[in-house]
């Protein structure tokens, strides 16, 4: 028998989704308006512009699913001027580019979660999932198991993605 490693997963497992503040506005806070690498390899911010930051997702549905997320805070659209929305768009062109160039995946699924009962997970703070997906890389395993096979080490798909969004 077989066995996969995940171990990265208890910690999503045993999490309770209960935060005294909005998780994407803490990790996203610079300090005296400087950004600290440390601080954002700690917590995968890949690149930050004027009005979005891109992150990798801690709890990844595949290598590579990043976040494109606003730094102003509001469950959905509600809020968000044009030069917000232009920004977030833009780096979810720009992050489905530089996924292609260093990951070579066949395509994409993108998406928005708005409540609890469409699937969020961060409810309170709107976030675009950008995910690529390759030819064959669903199987049984999610269905009968509930787990699901990465590829690649977390930190590994960040030291590669972050490199090409510094450029």
């Amino acid at each position: 028998m077989k066995r996969l490693w995940a171990p990265w997963r208890m910690e999503y497992i045993l999490d309770d989704n209960k935060h005294d503040t909005c998780l994407f506005c803490d990790v996203s806070k610079t300090e005296k308006s400087t950004v600290n690498k440390t601080r954002d390899k700690k917590n995968l911010i890949l690149h930050r512009s004027k009005k979005c930051f891109v992150m990798l997702n801690k709890y990844p549905y595949n290598s590579g699913h990043v976040m494109v997320v606003p730094y102003f805070h509001t469950s959905s659209f509600d809020g968000l001027d044009d030069d917000v929305l232009f920004d977030l768009i833009k780096n979810v062109e720009r992050s489905t580019g530089l996924l292609k160039q260093v990951l070579n995946p066949d395509g994409f699924n993108m998406g928005l979660n708005f409540g609890k009962v469409a699937g969020a997970g961060m409810e309170s703070h709107m976030h675009i999932h950008v995910v690529p997906r390759w030819t064959g890389d669903t199987d049984s395993m999610p269905i009968i198991a509930e787990t699901r096979v990465m590829p690649e080490h977390l930190i590994k798909t960040y030291n590669k993605l972050v490199r090409v969004f510094a450029k």
